[in-house]
């Protein structure tokens, strides 16, 4: 099964990089679900979880808002600030 390469990013620094099965945020025009095979989009983040379904459970962080980029089987999320504490397993 194809995996998701997603990249979290705040400001000051890289938060998390790895491979994924899926990805959830929210973005003002509601929630968005990714998986492998998902069209490209730009999307504007809220302030709200970021959920990514990663090998060993599920890591959340919590941004102010951003952005939501993905193409083919790339997601970048990019955030002034970005709380991790949820994001070690």
């Amino acid at each position: 099964m194809s995996q998701l390469q997603v990249e979290l990013v705040a400001a000051d620094r890289k938060v998390w990089e790895g491979e994924a099965s899926q990805v959830s945020a929210r973005s003002i025009e509601g929630d968005l679900g990714i998986m492998p095979g998902h069209t490209p989009i730009l999307g504007v983040l809220v302030e709200g979880e970021v959920r990514i379904h990663a090998e060993g459970g599920v890591r959340t962080a919590t941004v102010d808002g951003g952005f939501l980029s993905v193409d083919h089987d790339r997601v970048t999320i990019l955030a002034e600030a970005v709380d991790a504490s949820g994001m070690a397993n």
